[in-house]
């Protein structure tokens, strides 16, 4: 620590990214990434557009990203809020609706970054245990609080809530927002986009990294009532009005507009999906049922750091999370079929070889 960082600064728990080795011939299927590029529309796209338009600044409310976001999902584009990366966009609307002075609710095993976002903004919270299947309860949210964080799917467990969970949900806090965080939803789960016309309270933030194969270019939106989405671009605009830059809103729009693509890519991640889970319970792993692009496993026999460090001597990467509800599982990103294989055969030798 250094006597020029600031008392905030000092207390901070920053969130710890996947990890991005640099490992020869590396089977990489620790970040959810997709196994497949992006729309060849999207890169088509980028690249007509980096040319000399690059000197001026990009439209700072990404009307045409919008317009076509919106018409996707049959809203209009004051519905539509858009950010760099999910993450961003999640940072805004932790700023923007949680300070109420009761704690922000989300789930003890959940995506890890919800409170860090909360140590930034100096927001109590408290995490609400999943049930021993690690499912989230709707009816343990049933109490005072400044708002509630939902990932649906949730990560890492990669299980999803219906919609009537998340309705109910919603009509249990009329006076708060209820946000439901979809990074995954496109690989199975029901989107809450339906609900946002009965309930103003509902922000729904979705992100191109996943379905849409765009992690490496940072976008990701929000879906709400106009009057949440005006209250993202109020603090949107106190910290920086030109979020998405010339290449990204063009190649996110591209990506948005080409179906095809994103229906034939999904839909090839959920067969292989569903033959990783089959693979890994004839290991003798137990495996959530996931609706998203990675599952959750645990062996009953096996330590799951052990696993981890074993399959990493045959450079494959999966994620494993320390903690007391996490450390016996393993997070394993569905990656593309021949590199499920060769995780399947290798973790069938790692168990061999131990038994």
């Amino acid at each position: 620590m250094s006597e020029l960082w600031s008392p905030l600064v000092r207390r901070l728990t920053p969130y710890v990214p996947g990890e991005q080795p640099k490992i020869a011939d590396l089977i990489k299927l620790n970040t959810n990434e997709s196994p497949y590029g992006p729309s060849p529309r999207a890169i088509a796209a980028i690249r007509e557009a980096a040319g000399d338009d690059l000197r001026l600044y990009p439209d700072p409310e990404a009307t045409a990203l919008r317009d076509a976001i919106a018409h996707r999902v049959g809203l209009t584009a004051a519905h539509v809020f858009v950010g760099n990366g999910s993450d961003e966009v999640l940072a805004h609307a932790f700023q923007a609706f949680f300070d109420h002075g009761d704690p922000v609710l989300f789930a003890d095993v959940t995506y890890s970054f919800y409170p860090v976002y909360c140590g930034l903004y100096d927001l109590p919270f408290e995490q609400i245990p999943l049930d021993e299947a690690m499912r989230v309860r709707v009816e343990d949210y049933a109490r005072p609080c400044s708002g509630v964080i939902v990932a649906n799917p949730n990560a890492p467990t990669g299980i999803a809530l219906p919609l009537t969970a998340i309705e109910t949900l919603l009509t249990a806090h009329p006076s708060r927002v209820v946000l439901v965080d979809e990074a995954y939803v496109d690989f199975g789960a029901e989107s809450a986009v339906s609900l946002i016309s009965r309930h103003p309270n509902l922000l729904v933030v979705q992100t191109l990294s996943k379905s849409r194969a765009l992690a490496g270019l940072r976008v990701g939106f929000a879906l709400g009532d106009p009057a949440l989405i005006e209250a993202l671009v109020r603090v949107k605009d106190s910290f920086n009005s030109y979020p998405l830059d010339r290449l990204a809103q063009v190649g996110a729009q591209a990506a948005i507009e080409d179906e095809n693509w994103f229906s034939e890519s999904v839909a090839r991640v959920i067969t292989t999906r569903e033959q990783l889970s089959g693979g890994l319970r004839e290991l003798g792993f137990e495996v959530l049922p996931s609706s998203a692009n990675f599952v959750y496993a645990r062996h009953p026999d096996r330590d799951a750091a052990h696993l981890a460090a074993a399959l990493r001597e045959r450079a494959i990467i999966v994620r494993h999370l320390k903690g007391p509800r996490t450390a016996p599982w393993l997070r394993v990103t569905v990656g593309a079929d021949e590199q499920c294989a060769t995780l399947l055969d290798s973790l069938r030798g790692i168990l061999l070889s131990n038994s």
